[in-house]
């Protein structure tokens, strides 16, 4: 049996491209929503979505001063993640916690409890949506995968099928998401897209892609791995790479244009909705 992919990223933190794009990205929104809120406590729950590196979606808030929870069923997962923000200077609440249908805090513990493309993993991602408003004294934020973009149908249909048998596809449905919100009293403020460069989502990388769909070119193989092809958040966290930023996101004309979320949609690798407990 191979081992699960997380486990890679643990120590090699050759991430992609696309992983770092979405990662600056999503920092930049989150910049954002700080500066319209007073947020100063947050929860990240689980913390297991993202590709690449684990756990560390939560850093820019905690390079803000936020004091920041990360929650993890998993416990080697979760050890590896404490080691990495050791690595950053940086510090968090650890929790190992294995029930997300029943999170381990009292009622309105946090200013800001959030989650990003996980809840098809879980077994009951509707008793973890109701644990986050639960916690949260005020916001919510969920985001999950686009499934209109054409790199998820992409996915889905030619180059990863196995994956959409592990998971619950159901969770991509914003709107089941915002019909569970409501039902507890959180009121939508905010809905949108993130994560809109100008290549399609296929979350594996570019050189696996070409692999899966019979691609046989030397050339095009070079031009995606190899030295030159290392793209690292860690490394710009620690500052190893201070020009990649500016790098990467030259691509985010489309995150940027001034145009309707929905037009967007079209395009976006993920959806996104903010609630407020009021």
């Amino acid at each position: 049996m191979s081992e699960p992919v997380w486990k890679r990223y643990l120590t090699d933190y050759n991430e992609g491209l696309g992983v770092v794009y979405e990662r600056f990205v999503l920092n930049e929104y989150l910049d954002k929503l700080l500066a319209r809120h007073e947020v100063k406590t947050v929860l990240e729950a689980p913390l297991y979505g993202m590709a690449g590196v684990s756990g560390i979606n939560s850093v820019r808030l905690a390079q803000q001063d936020c004091a920041v929870t990360l929650v993890d069923s998993n416990a080697e997962r979760l050890e590896g993640v404490t080691r990495i923000w050791g690595e950053l200077g940086l510090s968090a609440t650890f929790v190992h916690h294995e029930d997300m249908g029943h999170l381990p805090f009292p009622d309105g513990s946090f200013d800001l409890a959030w989650e990003w493309a996980g809840l098809w993993y879980l077994p009951d991602a509707g008793a973890l949506l109701r644990e986050l408003m639960r916690v949260s004294k005020r916001l919510v934020f969920v985001a999950m995968p686009n499934r209109l973009q054409v790199g998820y149908l992409m996915r889905k249909v030619l180059i990863d099928r196995d994956f959409f048998k592990t998971i619950d596809e159901r969770w991509v449905d914003m709107g089941r998401i915002k019909s569970i919100l409501r039902e507890e009293g959180v009121r939508i403020i905010e809905e949108g897209v993130l994560d809109v460069p100008p290549w399609p989502d296929t979350v594996m990388p570019a050189a696996e892609v070409l692999k899966r769909l019979g691609i046989k070119s030397k050339k095009l193989e070079g031009q995606f791995s190899g030295d030159s092809w290392q793209w690292s958040t860690m490394d710009y966290y620690l500052g190893k790479r201070p020009e990649l930023h500016a790098q990467v996101m030259r691509y985010a004309f489309l995150d940027r244009a001034p145009l309707p979320w929905w037009i967007k949609a079209v395009w976006a690798h993920h959806r996104y909705v903010l609630g407020d407990k009021g």
